[in-house]
């Protein structure tokens, strides 16, 4: 239980006299999960959860099932943990009412990051921008290993041609956390750029995902 913990030691406690931020993520997990079981204290449990799911990004994409398959998890503790990640997804979205602006690769990467970074197969994903470089649209084109003769201009361009995009910015994820372009990576970015110059829409930049690592193709001089 959270109560065998020294009171000046307590998450809550230390919450409220150092903020949030001060906590680590085991600290954090236990205010969540509120209480222990009778071998174990909140902190114990909160640290076992933690290596099931061996990092914290890895609680995104858990079930119910999966959680409540770790002794002392049960479905109220389950939900609890779901909802917290869920808000902390939403939070870390840049979907508001005001457009984001893509003012640089760094941009898209940190609009792109929260739902790409952890991601365990490869999403390709377009963001549609308007003559402000501000994003009108996001959508995934695909999923799945990347592929020259799978990921056709051609759904690209004509989800483009139907925003009135100006201009767009591809981006896909690398699930091993390393972000360095595959040869196929760069194939594929050199047809999307002709496929563009034809029509008139300009491709600005594909951004490779990592671990919360990025990589841009135009700066790195792909295209």
């Amino acid at each position: 239980m959270i109560r065998d913990v020294n009171i000046e030691d307590r998450p809550r406690e230390r919450l409220l006299r150092q903020g949030a931020e001060s906590l680590s993520n085991q600290e954090l997990l236990a205010i969540l999960l509120r209480t222990g079981t009778k071998e174990e204290s909140v902190l114990v449990l909160a640290n076992r959860v933690l290596n099931v799911f061996e990092r914290l990004h890895h609680l995104k994409h858990a079930t119910i099932e999966e959680m409540m398959a770790i002794k002392g998890i049960g479905e109220v503790k389950a939900i609890q943990l779901m909802a917290a990640v869920e808000l902390g997804r939403r939070l870390a979205q840049k979907h508001n009412d005001e457009k984001f602006t893509i003012r640089s690769p760094q941009d898209a990467a940190t609009y792109l990051m929260p739902d790409m970074t952890s991601l365990n197969q490869e999403h390709f994903v377009v963001l549609f921008l308007n003559i402000k470089n501000q994003i009108i649209h996001k959508q995934t084109i695909f999923i799945g290993s990347l592929n020259a003769s799978i990921v056709h201009p051609r759904e690209i361009f004509r989800e483009a041609v139907k925003r009135s995009a100006a201009s767009i910015i591809c981006a896909h994820n690398h699930p091993s956390g390393v972000p360095t372009p595959s040869t196929e990576d760069i194939e594929v970015t050199k047809r999307i750029v002709e496929a563009g110059y034809i029509i008139g829409i300009e491709l600005i930049d594909h951004v490779i995902i990592g671990d919360h690592q990025y990589i841009s193709l135009k700066e790195k001089g792909y295209f």
